[in-house]
C-alpha cells in the first residue's frame, strides 16, 4: 500500500511499457464481459497511444497456429505485424524465455498488461511481474473473461497480490501527464475520447 514513506511513482514515458498479451480471434470470439468489438477497439487504442508515446510494446500469442488463431488483424498492424508478436506454448506468458527478454530490454519497471483472459493472460504474468519487484498494472477494459465469476475473482486476486486494475485511457493519460504536449491531440484520438473530437473540431472550425 501507498504511503508516505512509500510514495506512489506515477507511470511516465521513461519507466512504463505496455505487454499485450493473447488477442487473438479465437479468445476475443468467446469474450462476454465486453462486447467483442469494444473489447477489440480498446486494446487497439491502447497499443496505439503507447506508440504515440513512445512507449515499448511486448506483445504475445498462444498456439496461434493449432488453438486460437492469429492476433487480431487490427492489433497486429499497430505492432508491426504477425511476425512481431512472439508466439509461445507457456500459460503464463512470463515463462516464455523469449517474453522475459524481450520485458527485460525495454527497461521499464512499470508494465501495463492486457491479456485474454483476464484470469489468466492479463493475471497470472502481472502477479508473476508484482513478485518479482515490478509496478504491474492490468487495463481491465483492454482485457476480456469468458465469466463475469471468472472477472470478479481474477481482480480479487490481483487486488490481493497488488496489481493495480486501471482502465486504458486513464494509463496513458497518467504517461502524457502534460495536455501542452504537443503528443496531446495524437494520443486524445487514438483513446477515443469524444469531447476530445469534439473540442478539437470545434477549435479547427473557428481558425
Amino acid at each position: 500500500m501507498y504511503r508516505p514513506n512509500n510514495p506512489y511513482k506515477p507511470l511516465t514515458r521513461d519507466n512504463a511499457a505496455v505487454l499485450l498479451f493473447d488477442h487473438q480471434i479465437g479468445l476475443i470470439s468467446g469474450v462476454t464481459d465486453f462486447d467483442p468489438l469494444t473489447l477489440t477497439h480498446n486494446v487497439v487504442g491502447l497499443a496505439k497511444a503507447a506508440k504515440i508515446l513512445g512507449l515499448p510494446i511486448v506483445a504475445a500469442s498462444t498456439a496461434r497456429d493449432t488453438m486460437w488463431g492469429p492476433t487480431a488483424p487490427d492489433l497486429a498492424e499497430v505492432v508491426g505485424g504477425q511476425d512481431n508478436v512472439i508466439d509461445r506454448s507457456t500459460v503464463n506468458a512470463w515463462d516464455d524465455p523469449r517474453v522475459r527478454a524481450a520485458i527485460t530490454a525495454t527497461g521499464r519497471s512499470k508494465l501495463i498488461i492486457a491479456g485474454i483472459a483476464t484470469e489468466v493472460c492479463a493475471a497470472f504474468p502481472a502477479i508473476s511481474a508484482v513478485s518479482e519487484g515490478y509496478d504491474a498494472y492490468v487495463a481491465v477494459d483492454a482485457s476480456g473473461s469468458f465469466s463475469q465469476t471468472r472477472r470478479d475473482t481474477a481482480l480479487l486476486r490481483m487486488h490481493q497480490a497488488g496489481v493495480i486494475p486501471v482502465d486504458f485511457a486513464s494509463a496513458m493519460v497518467e504517461v502524457l501527464a502534460d495536455n501542452a504536449s504537443p503528443l496531446a491531440e495524437d494520443l486524445y484520438a487514438a483513446i477515443d475520447i469524444p469531447f476530445a473530437k469534439l473540442v478539437t473540431g470545434l477549435t479547427h472550425a473557428a481558425a
